[in-house]
């Protein structure tokens, strides 16, 4: 049974906002936020704040302006997620509570088996043009980017590329599988679906790519291993930032998904274990 303390480590409805981190929480992210550069005036800025409304766009999907007044300015959270986007910060990150994760249900921290698939996601209105262009995903009928996933057999991501909707399957994966397998070599195979089907995706890497194909028929039918990738999907897009395509850049998109599969790794690791 779960235990007041279990109860009083886990409980989020005591936190200002249910996005904001909790200690244990921090205390794992903590040590990765990189510290302040050298040279420079000592930083004054409360770092588990600027990750809170970080998270707090995440979740709500509010505009940068509407963030709320205790939390800290628009400005010095925008600049910390920009560098962060653009130093790495959120991939190392993601890849130290990715290998936390995996030693946690142990399992080797390099995955042999990935799941891949995309999404496209609607585009909302923006002010001005985008920089990173829009397509229109005749197949789906929706006017926006498509997000390329691989994912492992827990669903957690390996890699992310992001770019407009009207691109083939197979035309927008090579950098997505070359990140993938550079970083995971160990991957020996690869579930996909019939868009991905032929010789570039399968010269790409050394492994072995098993096409999952849709059944024909209408009522709702578990597909095996694609079950994975899209629950993974569904994972994402329950954070409102994500639900459709709000971004200028594409690799915004990308950090913001980064970023929501780092709650979900960090409520994994911090979730007690009920005593039997």
């Amino acid at each position: 049974m779960w235990t007041t303390e279990h109860r009083r480590v886990h409980k989020r409805k005591a936190l200002r906002y249910p996005s904001d981190l909790t200690d244990a929480e921090w205390t794992l992210v903590a040590p990765l936020i990189p510290p302040a550069r050298r040279g420079g005036r000592p930083r004054d800025v409360n770092m588990r704040e600027v990750l809170n409304a970080v998270f707090y766009l995440l979740s709500t999907g509010c505009q940068w302006d509407a963030l709320p007044k205790d939390l800290p300015p628009k400005s010095t959270v925008y600049d910390y997620f920009s560098l962060w986007r653009s130093d790495r910060t959120l991939l190392r990150l993601h890849q130290a509570l990715y290998v936390q994760v995996r030693e946690a249900a142990r399992r080797t921290a390099e995955p042999t088996v990935a799941i891949l698939d995309s999404q496209s996601a609607k585009a909302a209105p923006k002010r001005g043009a985008s920089i990173d262009p829009q397509g229109y995903d005749a197949g789906k009928k929706v006017t926006g980017r498509k997000r390329h996933i691989v994912v492992d057999t827990f669903g957690l991501l390996l890699n992310v590329v992001v770019h407009r909707a009207n691109r083939q399957d197979r035309d927008g994966i090579r950098r997505l599988l070359r990140d993938a397998k550079r970083r995971f070599p160990s991957i020996i195979k690869l579930f996909a679906d019939a868009g991905y089907q032929g010789p570039r995706v399968a010269d790409i890497g050394a492994w072995q790519i098993e096409i999952v194909k849709r059944t024909e028929a209408h009522n709702f039918i578990v597909l095996p291993k694609r079950w994975i990738v899209e629950r993974t999907f569904a994972w994402i897009t329950r954070n409102r930032r994500l639900a459709r395509d709000f971004e200028r850049y594409a690799c915004t998109v990308v950090a913001f998904i980064r970023l929501a599969m780092i709650r979900i790794m960090l409520r994994h690791l911090t979730k007690p274990i009920p005593c039997s």
